[in-house]
């Protein structure tokens, strides 16, 4: 298998300078790069930059995959929209972990395949699915963070050699609400971190609805309107001029710390261990599993129940049947033919049910001596075993 790697990187809250951007020019010969972004794939060879470095010093995003299961999104936010305090407890070997630079908050989530599995040639990923995290996550939304938190529990379940302990001694970080309707991008986090679907069920059962849209709408605009004039007129200014980050994600923090945050997770409820965590998410599957099995039981009979139905009204008329499977044989093509012989198929269990076999024998005899001539009628009797015994 043929080595393949890609890297994404894009500036959101500033461009890139000049100077910054024959730095970044001088690191590849074949990438895509503009002041705001970089794309590259590569089937040999790596990339000669430091992801890390570069995150701290001008990116705010960035994207990489490698078909043999590596995967990492790397995010930064100012941290006065998310202070450091907020992501350390959901922070997992592994999965996600944060540090500071130069009053930036940097969060790196990673996944790693354990064997690499079988490339899957449909599977790629682009930037542009995770950067609404960031304001999500400036906003005080901390489920992408949670999610990162249930990856590495998901891969903690798979390891041999952990001590049922520590799974009875680990407590889930705070739980975020509105974890049973993820948004898109949280979604698409949630599957490129391979998040175990059943035991995100499990762990929304303690979450609270997210906030009401409108409700929060009404809230955020009475908050605004009380700002001072100055200050709005100094957001809109930077918003018009993008000297700042966009105010859209501080006002939104502003404004859920002033309300002693809506969206902060709940600490109402009591904190759940791994084991418990795993124990609900094993219910949730078996359960998942028994409902696809009444699923499937449901649908055999009422795929059944057609069948006998439609036997039912073919033997009210057989005389009409044949007819028509003439007809069908007449027309000389492959599609009527196909037609013929499913009709002749249904006939002979009409027969077969009514205890006629030698009946469907006879006219079935009659039918192939009549149309011996058509060598591609007579495979095609073969193949379905329509032979006359």
């Amino acid at each position: 298998m043929s080595e393949y790697q890609y890297y994404e990187f894009q500036a959101v809250d500033r461009p890139l300078t000049k100077d910054e951007l024959e730095g970044i020019r001088a690191l590849s010969s074949r990438a895509r790069i503009s002041a705001t972004h970089f794309v590259n794939e590569y089937h040999y060879g790596n990339f000669r930059g430091d992801e890390r470095k570069l995150m701290e010093q001008v990116y705010d995003a960035h994207l990489y995959f490698a078909n043999w299961g590596s995967r990492r999104l790397m995010l930064r936010l100012p941290t006065t929209l998310l202070p450091a305090r907020s992501a350390e407890p959901y922070c997992a070997e592994g999965a996600l972990t944060s540090w500071t630079r130069k009053g930036h908050l940097l969060l790196d989530f990673a996944y790693e395949a354990e064997d690499g599995g079988e490339w899957d040639f449909e599977t790629s990923f682009t930037l542009a699915s995770f950067t609404t995290l960031r304001t999500e996550l400036a906003a005080g939304d901390l489920r992408p963070l949670y999610l990162a938190w249930l990856s590495a529990l998901t891969r903690w379940e798979l390891e041999e050699d952990v001590d049922e302990d520590e799974y009875t001694s680990t407590v889930e970080p705070p739980v975020p609400a509105g974890l049973a309707r993820l948004t898109g991008p949280q979604q698409a986090l949630a599957d490129f971190l391979n998040v175990d679907p059943h035991l995100l069920t499990a762990a929304a059962r303690a979450s609270s609805a997210a906030p009401s849209r409108t409700g929060d709408k009404d809230a955020l605009t009475a908050w605004i309107r009380a700002l001072p004039p100055r200050e709005k007129d100094t957001l809109l200014l930077d918003a018009a001029l993008g000297t700042a980050p966009q105010p859209g994600p501080v006002l939104l923090a502003r404004h859920r710390a002033a309300s002693r945050g809506t969206a902060e997770p709940s600490t109402a409820t009591r904190r759940r261990s791994a084991a418990e965590l795993l124990d609900a998410a094993h219910d949730v599957r078996s359960e998942h599993t028994r409902q696809q099995e009444q699923a499937r039981a449901q649908a055999r009979r009422a795929e059944q129940g057609a069948r006998e139905s439609h036997l039912d009204r073919l033997a009210k008329n057989t005389e009409q049947a044949w007819q028509d499977i003439a007809h069908l044989i007449g027309q000389k093509q492959p599609g009527p033919y196909d037609a013929a012989v499913t009709l002749l198929k249904d006939l002979r269990e009409v027969h077969d049910r009514a205890g006629t076999p030698e009946e469907f024998t006879r006219h079935l005899y009659d039918l192939r001596e009549q149309h011996r001539s058509k060598p591609s009628l007579m495979r095609r009797f073969t193949d379905a075993d329509l032979t006359a015994r």
